[in-house]
């Protein structure tokens, strides 16, 4: 089971660093490519902090957060290897290998970005995109993570009478994302969706003499 789930999450980095590299080097900041009608968009932006643009100020709250999620990322990995020696549920093992692998990715971003891109140019500017190892913009676990999946599917406003932002205009989904911080959703739904078939419930066994006690 270590080597699947193992497999399972290099598989996982794969694609995820691949479109972050693509975007990296194709796209401009700001730059959006609609690929379903309005609903599905690629929207490159670059995140300096934690999910949602969540960030915490200058070089040393970047060092901080990254070192936090260095940590996290290692007490995911200890849990998935001792759920793995536990022989838990597949699915339940997975689903930790999905949230590792979300964690993994954004980290690889943070390590090693900042030291083999140049700062990407700004959509519009007439410039061209970044290349890869054609400069540098930050030092180790300075780099910025690549967000591109954007999902604006409803648009409208609240209605006068709603207690907060009355009348004012809302958009469903509007952060933007990419595959890893995907992979870290759909692992922590899996676990609330299926925790009944992850965590069966052991039935109590009843024996005869039991049952003759109670006749």
């Amino acid at each position: 089971m270590l080597r699947k789930a193992l497999f399972f999450i290099v598989g996982l980095l794969i694609i995820d660093q691949i479109l972050k590299l693509y975007i990296k080097t194709h796209f401009l900041l700001g730059e959006e490519v609609n690929m379903i009608g309005d609903w599905f968009r690629l929207n490159f932006i670059e995140n300096e902090g934690m999910a949602f643009g969540l960030k915490w100020k200058g070089v040393f709250g970047k060092y901080v957060l990254s070192i936090f999620r260095i940590i996290a990322a290692t007490a995911i990995f200890w849990y998935l290897s001792r759920i793995i020696r536990e022989k838990k549920h597949p699915l339940y093992i997975f689903s930790i290998a999905l949230i590792f692998a979300g964690a993994a990715g954004n980290i690889i971003d943070s390590m090693f970005y900042g030291l083999i891109f140049d700062s990407s140019s700004i959509y519009g500017s007439g410039a061209d995109a970044t290349s890869l190892f054609g400069g540098s913009y930050a030092g180790f676990l300075q780099g910025r993570v690549v967000d591109m999946l954007y999902f604006p599917m409803f648009h409208g406003h609240y209605p006068s009478w709603f207690p907060f932002n009355a009348g004012k205009e809302f958009m469903f989904f509007r952060p933007v994302f990419n595959l890893a911080d995907s992979y870290i959703s759909i692992g922590v739904v899996m676990i609330l969706v299926f925790q009944r078939k992850m965590f069966p419930k052991k039935q109590e066994t009843v024996t005869d003499s039991t049952l003759v006690e109670k006749q």
